[in-house]
């Protein structure tokens, strides 16, 4: 399984392994890592589970949707890396990666 390395704002970092196939959120939550919210559970409805993606990572995940633009023009602290991490999919291709997360899921 891929392992993900979860940072939260206060620099306190977590490294899971991360089922494929699931989502970077999933695993935040499967795990117990605080600072992903998740309000929504991953149907991409609410931006409490962004992250920012590691630059080495950013052209290893598919392009974002529409809607999850739409969504993460609503968070406060948007940056070129910002992503949902319920719309991220786990696979062989991210091992290795970090997502930090933001001061607050809620704007």
């Amino acid at each position: 399984m891929p392992k993900i390395t979860y940072v939260t704002f206060d620099n306190i970092s977590t490294t899971v392994e991360v089922a494929n196939k699931s989502s970077v959120m999933d695993g935040a939550k499967n795990h117990g890592i605080d600072g992903i919210a998740a309000d929504c559970g991953g149907a991409c409805a609410c931006a409490t589970c962004h992250v920012y993606v590691d630059d080495a990572f950013v052209a290893k995940i598919p392009a974002a949707t529409d809607m999850e633009l739409g969504l993460l023009d609503a968070v406060g602290d948007r940056r070129p890396t910002s992503r949902l991490s319920c719309q991220i999919t786990v696979g062989p291709e991210l091992d290795g990666l970090v997502v930090h997360m933001p001061e607050s899921q809620y704007s």
